[in-house]
């Protein structure tokens, strides 16, 4: 039975927000890196070589996965590693001295949208006194929290963990206790809300927290089972989560049997 949560641990992509998947080679970005390799190489290498990158570095994520203790690329990496290996030298030199403003280009979603219920929920933890803390693998958290104020909602977090700014990537509980850390709450008090089993599920059961809630994305329904873990909770979105919070806070006030 859950017990009520003294801090929350929120994923971004898939809990806070819907995440359509970006375009692998977004135009606006392949102008900006013709812009700044200055014709040294075209634009249909660029869009290439981009959406080949993309493909590379989702992969590399799966597979850094399964380690133990996975940590984040530095954003110079990812674009040496998966997207400008072949390119001249001073073209890789131009894309290196931009490396975090083009992650941050490469991460921005306009489509962005906060999922169903999500404001209210935040704010009826927050209301309840409850510390709230992003926790996201991401190749630019920057971009991220921009959008949490753009939307008003970022005042709302106590912290926010982004695997390219603190090293670790989810499943590595280490993203999640530096987290609970950051709120002051002990992890073993503290929900873990995400829309993955293999990162988040995995990585809130690696650090101890109290629960594992699981919000339902379509990145949850393209995710191969995971016999060895099973989530706490499931839940469909916001109002879903809230509906939870709210069962666990009212079982709470209830006088036990027999009182």
């Amino acid at each position: 039975m859950l017990r009520p949560p003294r801090a929350l641990l929120l994923d971004f992509g898939g809990v806070l927000v819907d995440a359509p998947p970006q375009p692998p080679a977004p135009p606006e970005l392949v102008h900006r890196l013709a812009r700044l390799v200055t014709g040294a190489v075209s634009d249909e290498q660029i869009a290439t070589d981009l959406g080949a990158g993309s493909r590379a570095y989702a992969l590399w994520r799966d597979d850094v996965g399964r380690s133990a203790e996975p940590v984040e690329l530095p954003h110079a990496r990812v674009w040496s590693d998966f997207v400008t290996r072949t390119w001249p030298q001073d073209a890789r030199d131009a894309v290196e001295r931009e490396a975090t403003s083009l992650a941050y280009a490469w991460t921005w979603r306009a489509e962005w949208e906060l999922r169903p219920g999500i404001p209210d929920a935040l704010r009826a933890a927050t209301a309840a006194g409850l510390p709230l803390a992003v926790v996201s693998n991401t190749l630019c958290g920057a971009a991220h929290r921009d959008f949490l104020t753009g939307v008003g909602l970022a005042d709302l977090f106590a912290a926010d963990l982004y695997s390219d700014e603190a090293g670790p990537r989810k499943p590595n509980p280490q993203l999640a206790l530096l987290a609970a850390d950051a709120v002051g709450t002990p992890i073993a008090e503290c929900w873990f809300i995400g829309d993955t089993v293999h990162r988040d599920i995995a990585c809130a059961r690696r650090a101890g927290a109290q629960a594992a809630i699981l919000m339902r994305s379509p990145r949850t329904d393209r995710e191969p089972p995971h016999p060895d873990l099973t989530p706490d909770a499931r839940v469909e979105d916001g109002h879903g989560l809230l509906a939870l919070l709210r069962q666990v806070w009212d079982r709470a006030d209830q006088p036990s049997a027999g009182a």
